[in-house]
């Protein structure tokens, strides 16, 4: 049997899917590669078309055998969602609907959703438990929300079994160095601190320096990208051997700041970053971290790149040997 994976041509998709081939799973990709690379794809059948073309999804789903779903396919830009909220709707929202009905139509039951910490809006705790309240400020979180609520019901309507996955700032690259992380356009700290390293911007941008924090800085979560991709292995392995639907924070627990990322990557890479510090963006908290605690005692999650040495020196090396990204097609 086989796992789909939609968007499995992105960023933390293509690691989970190098993760599946690492275990030898037989593994069906789609992607409409607005975002996703066909380079980043290590092996598996990808199919190249858009989760609201029914006809496709027919297709994929009567060629295989799949019997569980590994979910990434979405917009994801914060900004752009406040100013086009009918994309992300139309995208992720009514995206997810079609392969739900798809899964439903074709008997496929299991489904490991990669969702957002941006679900619960300004944190109530930190760090963030999966009992907090979920109230999301911007567009993008929303539609995340909105998905996670839709499988919910689902799995009362119709039995299809799913695990959603909160998590804030994936980083780093694959061991291998074939994967590693290129958006168009980049919005992630870590690469335009490498782009800055590289000299392909001229500093990095830290927006406030006076927030209630050791630094003054804003507060993240940085986590492995093969750290993430072995988690929703691990939730599918949770789906298929009878576990009930559930939602589970990643995180590393304690976070790391802004200027503290920068510190690292400049003694990581030997470089220079010109850092300046400009205005506060509306709407950012000053600490955002997650418990992974529920995720470690019922997945059995043991996060093994922790070290943000290692996270930024594994993006380092992806960038240094690809610095314009992979090939465009």
């Amino acid at each position: 049997m086989a796992v789909l994976v939609t968007g499995g041509a992105g960023y933390i998709g293509s690691h989970a899917v190098a993760a599946l081939v690492e275990r030898g799973e037989e593994i069906v990709i789609v992607d409409n590669l607005q975002q996703g690379h066909r380079d980043a794809v290590l092996g598996g059948k990808l199919y190249v078309g858009d989760l609201r073309d029914g006809e496709f999804l027919d297709t994929v789903f009567g060629e295989n055998s799949i019997d569980a779903v590994i979910h990434f396919a979405a917009n994801s830009l914060v900004g752009e969602s406040m100013k086009d909220p009918g994309k992300y709707y139309h995208n992720n929202v009514y995206g997810t609907l079609c392969l739900l009905e798809k899964m439903n139509q074709h008997g496929v039951k299991k489904i490991v959703f990669s969702s957002t910490a941006a679900t619960y809006g300004e944190p109530e705790n930190v760090p963030i438990h999966e009992h907090d309240r979920t109230l999301p400020t911007n567009t993008y979180g929303e539609t995340k929300l909105a998905m996670e609520k839709m499988m919910k019901w689902f799995d009362v309507a119709s039995g299809i079994k799913y695990v959603s996955l909160r998590y804030f700032n994936a980083a780093g690259a694959h061991a291998s160095g074939k994967i590693g992380e290129d958006h168009s356009p980049e919005t992630h700290l870590v690469p335009i601190i490498l782009q800055t390293a590289l000299g392909q911007r001229s500093h990095i941008s830290i927006f406030g320096d006076d927030y209630p924090t050791e630094d003054g800085t804003c507060i993240r979560d940085y986590i492995h990208v093969s750290d993430l991709a072995d988690a929703h292995v691990l939730a599918v392995d949770r789906l298929r051997s009878g576990g009930d639907s559930a939602i589970y924070n990643l995180g590393n627990g304690t976070g790391f700041s802004v200027k503290q990322v920068i510190d690292i990557a400049r003694q990581v890479t030997g470089r220079d970053i010109p850092a300046v510090i400009e205005a506060r963006r509306a709407g950012d908290p000053a600490v955002l971290v997650a418990s992974s605690d529920l995720a470690r005692s019922e997945l059995g999650w043991k996060p093994t790149r922790n070290k943000l040495e290692d996270i930024i020196g594994s993006a380092w090396a992806w960038h240094q040997a690809n610095p314009a990204g992979y090939n465009k097609q």
